[in-house]
């Protein structure tokens, strides 16, 4: 199992997504309620980003076609995304997140 640094834990604003290289994924990193999320950075509506759409609780809004998805297990939520984003593990260690690449 190999860990990603992701920068520190910090400097991610709460409310806030990251796009980051996890392996051969782009990763959406998020902050929302002092809680870190990683989720696979593209909806799977339409392949666009997720990154730079809202963060509502444990949720992020696609900022194309308003898809959403559970930050917590990527289960999307409601139309017109259907299939869920994968969700990757996060840790903090000595100030910095670290995501998990499989």
């Amino acid at each position: 199992m190999k860990w990603i640094d992701a920068g520190l834990a910090d400097t991610l604003p709460d409310g806030e997504a990251r796009s980051i290289a996890v392996g051969r994924h782009t990763v959406a990193v998020v902050r929302s309620g002092g809680d870190y999320f990683a989720i696979q950075d593209i909806c799977t509506h339409d392949g666009a980003p997720l990154t730079g759409g809202e963060i509502e609780g444990q949720e992020i809004i696609c900022p194309r076609h308003g898809a959403r998805f559970c930050l917590r297990t990527g289960e999307a939520l409601t139309p017109p995304a259907y299939e869920p984003v994968r969700v990757f593990a996060t840790k903090i260690e000595n100030g910095r997140l670290w995501v998990r690449a499989d």
